[in-house]
């Protein structure tokens, strides 16, 4: 399935449904498995609720979440109605009943081996649950307080019909939720989604505000207020119109070894200790569906996302940093380890200030270990582009700057220690000033006039040039 997933991804083709998957065993399971929502940029927008073109605005409300400016006026206050009323839509409503409830499975009956998990690539341990979102609460926080929940996709390994494994990051908010039970010695509660709607999806891997909750920035994106049920056997709220809900508790102690799994970089990663959830309850709706992906070097569907989610973090990034003026993080590069990024320069030294900004205002790129600086004329998107100011505007000597002992994703094996590396920055950009004391080249760009009358030639002599 992952091979055939892979192959039409790769070709820009539709979703895929697989009707009858084998399960481990070799029966046939009843449950069909869909793959592939997210194999276009334009798949991922639509999961966003808005268009491609509509993006740019999107990515503008995420930067004002992050820094709102207040109302200055009655005209203002108007002109942010589409803003003011997307909040509002936040709000989730509880309800007593949801379809994803009307199969329960609780004790006994939880049997895991009967969802069709796939096992991605051949040296996997096992099955691997890849689209989970991992609802968790904080200590002491009310089941009802959802502005409390983290939504997060983690990977969750099968370990046995009862058993998962959740591989979260420290940094991550479920692992933070984790260690408030763990430091009381109490097992935390945690709800896994499989198959919730796109914009929930989208918005667990979004890098929000911390004051902003996934579940209920999904009601922004999808127009209306999020619907929420009560879980069966956890004191926590789930997406009512799911499609899968996994319910448990998971150790404050106990551990498993998970991996090894074919990673998003290309590469197996290496078996690590990582908490254990015990199922206490599987409920679903009454056909459901399995929603599942593969990661693996790009492209994939994460890189896909990654793709539209770069454009989106333009706004937030221009309101920290107004000098930039594009961004490109290459999906070939993991999607966050290569950033390129071109800045309206205007005094020496500036280039290296956008990349040391870039490094530490900005988590999302704490883990990128090289940005390439180029003017606004380059495009960060043109690998030629690059290639041209790399090659006319960079000396090796001078703008080459390296960094040791930063973090690092412990993923990247390339590190001399897991989770501490060093990092470059390579300034591509026109020197100016005490930047240099030669006479910098002039670029060559024909005349306006001149391109116009070839334009204007090829539409008479040639127009299947021009179309």
């Amino acid at each position: 399935m992952t091979a055939v997933h892979r192959a039409v991804l790769e070709a820009q083709g539709p979703v895929l449904q697989f009707n009858r998957p084998l399960l481990g065993s070799g029966a046939q399971s009843d449950i069909p498995v869909v793959v592939n929502i997210f194999g276009t940029a334009d798949r991922v927008a639509a999961g966003l609720g808005v268009t491609p073109d509509g993006l740019d605005d999107l990515g503008a409300f995420l930067a004002a979440l992050r820094a709102p400016a207040p109302p200055d006026g009655l005209r203002d206050a108007l002109s942010r109605w589409p803003m003011l009323k997307a909040a509002l839509a936040t709000r989730p409503k509880q309800v007593r009943t949801a379809r994803v409830q009307s199969v329960v499975h609780e004790g006994a009956q939880v049997d895991l081996s009967a969802l069709p998990v796939q096992t991605h690539w051949p040296g996997d341990v096992g099955p691997l649950i890849t689209w989970p979102v991992v609802v968790t609460r904080p200590y002491a926080s009310a089941p009802e307080n959802i502005g409390s929940y983290n939504a997060g996709l983690y990977r969750v390994q099968v370990l046995d019909r009862t058993r998962l494994i959740l591989r979260w990051l420290p940094h991550r908010g479920g692992a933070a939720h984790h260690r408030s039970w763990a430091q009381r010695n109490e097992k935390m509660p945690v709800a896994i989604v499989l198959g919730a709607d796109p914009a929930t999806l989208l918005s667990a891997a979004l890098p929000l505000p911390e004051t902003v909750s996934e579940l209920t920035f999904a009601g922004a994106l999808n127009d209306a207020r999020p619907r929420l049920v009560p879980a069966k056997t956890v004191p926590l709220l789930v997406p009512a119109e799911a499609e899968i809900v996994l319910e448990g508790w998971v150790s404050s102690t106990e551990t498993a070894p998970e991996g090894p799994f074919g990673d998003h970089t290309g590469y197996y990663n290496p078996a690590e200790p990582f908490p254990v959830m015990q199922v206490s309850a599987v409920t679903h709706r009454e056909a459901p569906l399995y929603l599942s992906t593969y990661t693996g070097r790009p492209p994939d569907e994460p890189a896909m996302i990654g793709e539209v989610f770069n454009r989106l973090a333009l706004p937030t990034i221009r309101a920290q940093i107004p000098e930039v003026h594009d961004l490109w993080l290459p999906p070939a590069a993991c999607s966050y380890r290569i950033a390129v990024v071109s800045i309206d320069k205007r005094y020496p030294g500036q280039a290296r200030r956008v990349m040391m900004a870039l490094w530490g205002m900005l988590p999302q790129f704490s883990y990128t270990k090289m940005i390439v600086a180029v003017d606004a004329d380059i495009d960060p998107g043109n690998w030629d582009d690059i290639a041209w100011a790399l090659a006319t505007r960079m000396d090796p000597a001078r703008d080459v700057m390296v960094l040791e002992n930063t973090p690092m994703d412990y993923l990247d094996f390339a590190s001399p220690q897991p989770g501490l590396a060093g990092k470059m920055g390579i300034d591509a950009t026109t020197k100016i000033d005490s930047e240099t004391t030669r006479d910098w080249g002039k670029v060559m760009q024909t005349a306006d006039e001149d391109r116009a009358f070839a334009e204007t030639l090829l539409d008479r002599v040639m127009p299947e040039l021009t179309r």
